[in-house]
Formats: C-alpha cells, sequence, structure tokens
C-alpha cells in the first residue's frame, strides 16, 4: 500500500544522486550525464537508500554502478530535486533526490550497468538543457558558476 500524506497525495521517496564532474585549468568545468535504462533521458546516477550507508555514500555507489565512476564524494549535498519515478507497474512514485557533487577521479570501461547506460560528458549548461527535471536544470546551471576550489568544505 503506498503512504499518503495528510492530504492524500502520496508520499515522496528519498533517493540519493552523484553529480559526476571534472575540471582541468585547460579544458574547464564537465559533467556526467549518463541514460535512464527505460526511457533513454539524460540523467545523474541515483538510486534508493542503502542499509548502513550514508546519502554521500549511497550516491557515490550508485556513480560506480550506473557510469563506472571513481571518485571524491562530498558530505554535504549541493542541493535537492524532485521527480516522479515510473514503475514497473505504471504508476508514478514522487521522489526527492538529494545530489552530492563527485569529482571523477577515474572513468572504467568495465561496470555493472555498462550494457544498460550510456554516459556523456557535457558543459553544466549544456547538460541542464538535456535533463527534464526543472530543479535538477537549475542545480546545473548553478554549478557552472559553483566554487569548487575547497572540496573539503561541503560546496560546490
Amino acid at each position: 500500500m503506498k503512504k499518503m500524506d495528510p492530504t492524500g497525495t502520496e508520499e515522496a521517496r528519498a533517493q540519493h544522486a552523484a553529480l559526476c564532474y571534472r575540471t582541468s585549468a585547460r579544458d574547464g568545468l564537465w559533467v556526467l550525464l549518463i541514460t535512464s535504462r527505460e526511457t533513454r533521458r539524460w540523467v545523474v546516477p541515483k538510486g534508493w537508500p542503502m542499509a548502513g550507508k550514508t546519502g554521500a555514500e549511497t550516491a557515490e555507489r550508485e556513480a560506480w554502478e550506473e557510469a563506472g565512476v571513481k571518485g571524491r564524494i562530498k558530505d554535504e549535498p549541493l542541493g535537492f530535486f524532485s521527480y516522479d519515478k515510473v514503475l514497473a507497474d505504471g504508476s508514478a512514485q514522487p521522489c526527492v533526490v538529494s545530489l552530492y557533487p563527485l569529482e571523477v577521479a577515474r572513468l572504467s570501461d568495465e561496470f555493472p550497468e555498462r550494457d544498460d547506460r550510456r554516459r556523456r560528458w557535457f558543459r553544466p549548461r549544456k547538460a541542464a538543457t538535456r535533463v527534464a527535471e526543472p530543479e535538477l536544470r537549475a542545480l546545473l546551471e548553478g554549478f557552472a558558476s559553483a566554487n569548487l576550489s575547497d572540496p573539503g568544505k561541503g560546496k560546490a
């Protein structure tokens, strides 16, 4: 049975996501998007909370499984976005996603979901035009001008 809030609206479930990025003096800032399995939309790696793991640890695990990314993740989320996840029965589950910046150190060709997804690097503003979720779009647009110089502060 689905959980409803007092207004009769279905309660949103939490998810955790990684905003995988790389930066260099020569090439600037890039973010990695992947395709979803069913609709092939451009998305960020994300998933349901995992027992015994923090939100950042969950996002880091999803980045590996869905995109083959290894790197350094920040403990504090960059922000949050919402979307409706379409379930196997065709119903929609509202979700609120915590988005954690993850600086990519290595991108592997061998990872669990390599046959199910495509991945591609985009400039943050271009990535924003490729995602469907308005709040994620705003986070990507803001990420382009964010201060990435102090990864230990939890700011991105």
